[in-house]
């Protein structure tokens, strides 16, 4: 494959060949019309002087002689029958009958005959002019012609002088060539370079094309290019962040799933196999068995739904089923829970009946979820409390940093200070949620080092008898 530069001469060469052939042919047939033009008329003005001469010597070869040496000429006379009886250029003797030459077969009917031909006798192109002569000889055709030699001597000299103006052409075209090539071999290594850096995925690398236009415009195109393979780039990484976010989520509910389920179940088949094992226990005995296995059956169903709830959540398939039911039952409910789970801990409850309309599975998880992460996060008593239009959870924890408070709520957001334990809390994401769907929201008051509190308004789910949201 070419360079630039050898494509430029090449193409250049080519040109300037094709035009000097063109001017060579142009030229040679110019100048030849020309001569020819010329010696015709030279011609005839000669045989205007030299016919009276014909007419009246006596003498015809010596005279063609003459003319011919004075004139550069060359001088035939043919008589009416063809044959040549005076010649200056060579032996009249020899040559050929001339009553169907051209020249003389016109000269025959006009005033002069003319025509230009190929001289087998002297190897050259002539001009000829022939002219009927009535003489004291009578009728002869005095003929004199004229050699085409000079034509193609001149047209040699001229030809020199196009070839050497041609060399200094191509020279010049050569160093125009070779620097229009290393201007542009200076803008493709500028994209090249570029398209190593992008290659590199360095997208601010910079493309500034100097000489050329076209390169200007591929630049701007693949600018723009590059930014969008930027922008598809971050997209891939967001997403790929994303999945990872998603199988280390999935992971954890594997993990959770299996920490939160192996007590109750643990605890279920102890009982049971006590139970089994054991036929002639205290029927008191058997009834407290029996209502483990109660309880911790109940806490399974729980944990199925909150799992059920987040798949829903994740999938945004999520919708309630509102019923109307007492909230205070809920809260005692959650803290019998939550009192098995944390049997160290004290749950303090305070509230009064209230009856909402709301989806009773979804606030019993915001309410166990919202006690249990109080439990979590502090090591004293915690309260519950409900009043006419809203329940709080207080604790007495580490706190929430001024900083995090618009932080919290966010998805997988957790407080740097402390870490997640393998348990199934829906997460304050969830809670908030949740609550939106009730018309309700997540209201947080936290000071570090001292405790937090957690409430939600319960004033639309008393007031609430609508369609339920999806």
């Amino acid at each position: 494959m070419l360079r630039i530069h050898q494509f430029f001469f090449l193409n250049v060469l080519g040109l300037f060949i094709a035009a000097l052939f063109v001017a060579s042919l142009i030229s040679f047939i110019t100048l030849k019309t020309m001569i020819i033009e010329e010696g015709e008329n030279r011609l005839i003005q000669s045989i205007e002087l030299l016919e009276p001469q014909i007419a009246t010597t006596s003498d015809l070869d010596a005279l063609a002689h003459l003319i011919a040496r004075k004139s550069h000429l060359r001088v035939t006379i043919v008589s009416d029958s063809g044959n040549v009886i005076a010649e200056s250029e060579t032996d009249k003797n020899t040559m050929e009958n001339h009553s169907n030459r051209i020249e003389i077969m016109q000269a025959m009917n006009e005033p002069y005959g003319v025509t230009t031909r190929y001289s087998k006798t002297l190897k050259t192109d002539f001009v000829y002019v022939a002219k009927k002569v009535s003489t004291q000889h009578g009728i002869l055709y005095f003929r004199l012609s004229m050699s085409l030699k000079g034509v193609m001597e001149h047209f040699y000299a001229l030809w020199i002088k196009l070839i050497i103006a041609f060399g200094a052409l191509v020279a010049i075209a050569l160093a125009i060539a070779y620097k229009i090539s290393k201007k542009a071999r200076h803008d493709i290594i500028q994209i090249t370079r570029y398209l190593d850096e992008v290659s590199a995925k360095n997208y601010r690398a910079v493309l500034k094309p100097e000489y050329f236009r076209e390169f200007l415009q591929i630049s701007i195109m693949l600018k723009n290019l590059v930014k969008k393979l930027h922008n598809r780039d971050k997209q891939k990484r967001k997403h790929t962040a994303k999945l990872r976010l998603i199988n280390k989520q999935q992971n954890d509910i594997l993990s959770a799933i299996s920490h939160e389920f192996k007590n109750p179940i643990a605890a279920i088949m102890g009982y049971a196999e006590t139970l089994h094992d054991d036929l002639e226990i205290d029927p008191k005995i058997r009834e407290k068995f029996l209502d483990k296995i109660l309880s911790n059956t109940h806490r399974v169903t729980m944990m199925l739904d909150r799992l059920a709830l987040s798949v829903k959540l994740e999938n945004n398939d999520l919708s309630i089923k509102p019923t109307s039911f007492d909230i205070s039952d809920v809260c005692t409910d959650s803290i019998s829970i939550l009192q098995a789970k944390y049997p160290t801990r004290t749950i303090h409850y305070n509230g009064l009946s209230k009856t909402i309309y709301a989806d009773k599975t979804m606030i019993e998880l915001i309410v166990t979820n919202l006690v249990d992460n109080a439990l979590k996060y502090s090591e004293e008593d915690v309260t519950l409390t409900l009043t006419d239009n809203r329940i709080s959870i207080m604790d007495k924890g580490i706190g929430i940093a001024p900083n995090e408070l618009d932080k919290i709520t966010s998805k997988f957001y957790r407080v740097q200070k402390n870490r997640w334990d393998n348990s199934m809390g829906l997460g304050l994401s969830i809670v908030s949620y949740i609550l939106k769907l009730h018309d309700s929201e997540l209201r947080i008051e936290s000071i570090l080092g001292v405790g937090s509190t957690f409430s939600f308004s319960l004033e639309n789910l008393i007031q609430k008898k609508s369609t339920p949201k999806k």
